[in-house]
């Protein structure tokens, strides 16, 4: 079994001593790569292409439902990408008071963003904070320049962190998860990914759970509506492409038990919310049942 404790948090994350090798915990793996579907009693039908449940806090795989089916990942990709940031921070190879200078090429990427100008400097710090608060994909364009080198050597690095992790049915094309062809993930692989990010850095927990963040006085409030609606939701990324649907990878605690959940493939953000909550409401059922005697 794996504990997932508590370390103290700050926003700004510090380099912290950690061993560079990560071993992902071989008992999550084999539950990770066997356990079957959903079983057919006392589980609600999920109206979702896939999803898959976990109590981070014992290792145990609750539920799982078309877990490997693979999917355009969407924004959920930016967990990848702010691992990456991390572990770079960690290891003392950039700084989060760094100042990135954003290129053109970050300024003009579309889609959900901070509205980054090129040519303005800013805090490594507050790109973390856009992608992750508000899904930034022109602050994932930058963050990747600048710890990359360029976007397409951090692609090179995430594809490299997925094999590391085990997560062998993905692949990445774009630092942000912006359309592209050939991109696909599971929802096994991205609870894998979430797992092992949340055990590495739990301070992240910090920017994922903030509702509104604000850059040039814009304010813009976070996709993931458990943070407002689902008592003790503290995190984690929302994602949608047209093609894949409305995606989330959740987390949730009560007392000492944190939940992950992943859902992909809704049709609707409303119904990516529903099913999710009644994914983590009846994990959290399962979680608190006795064991059975005899």
């Amino acid at each position: 079994m794996v504990s997932f404790g508590s370390r103290p948090s700050s926003v700004i994350r510090g380099g912290r001593a950690i061993s560079k090798k990560i071993i992902v915990p071989f008992a999550i793996l084999l539950m990770l790569l066997f356990a079957s579907n959903l079983p057919a009693q006392g589980i609600p039908k999920l109206s979702v292409h896939s999803a898959i449940l976990m109590d981070m806090t014992t290792g145990r795989l609750l539920l799982a439902h078309n877990a490997d089916a693979p999917l355009q990942p969407a924004s959920i990709t930016k967990v990848l990408s702010l691992y990456l940031a991390d572990e770079a921070i960690r290891d003392g190879k950039v700084r989060p008071t760094d100042t990135v200078k954003i290129s053109k090429k970050a300024g003009r990427t579309g889609g959900s963003k901070m509205f980054l100008q090129a040519g303005s400097e800013i805090p490594l710090a507050e790109l973390l904070k856009g992608m992750a608060v508000v899904s930034a994909n022109d602050a994932s364009v930058a963050v990747a320049e600048y710890i990359g080198g360029n976007v397409e050597d951090f692609v090179k690095r995430m594809n490299g962190k997925a094999r590391e992790l085990g997560m062998n049915h993905s692949f990445f094309k774009n630092p942000n998860g912006l359309p592209a062809r050939g991109q696909f993930t599971t929802a096994r692989d991205m609870l894998t990914l979430a797992c092992d990010y949340l055990r590495q850095f739990p301070e992240s927990i910090d920017l994922h759970s903030q509702q509104y963040y604000t850059y040039r006085d814009i304010t813009q409030r976070n996709r993931n509506s458990l943070l407002r609606n689902y008592p003790n939701a503290d995190g984690l990324k929302t994602g949608w492409v047209s093609k894949a649907g409305y995606h989330i990878v959740a987390t949730a605690k009560r007392g000492n038990t944190r939940l992950i959940a992943v859902v992909m493939g809704a049709k609707t953000s409303k119904i990516r919310a529903r099913e999710t909550e009644k994914l983590l409401d009846e994990g959290f059922k399962m979680v608190q049942e006795k064991p059975r005697q005899g």
